[in-house]
């Protein structure tokens, strides 16, 4: 059985945290005063949209793991 595409079954895939730092300040990029933060469970695509148009000597994407917890 499958609900949107993936088998119900399947083990999920892990969640990371995807942030847009400012290579100058070292710090995250904020948004009316919230850091810019993307949860996905495919990073290097979140990473990708957030650097999209962006100058990468002035910007990095930070991608890190969220630990999550299953249910048994």
């Amino acid at each position: 059985m499958t609900i949107q595409g993936q088998q119900i079954n399947a083990t999920p895939r892990p969640l990371y945290s995807v942030r847009l730092i400012d290579r100058r300040t070292g710090q995250v990029h904020r948004v009316n005063g919230a850091p810019l933060l993307a949860l996905s469970r495919e990073p290097e695509a979140a990473a990708a949209s957030l650097l999209e148009g962006r100058d990468p000597v002035l910007w990095e994407a930070r991608i890190e793991p969220l630990a999550t917890r299953t249910h048994q």
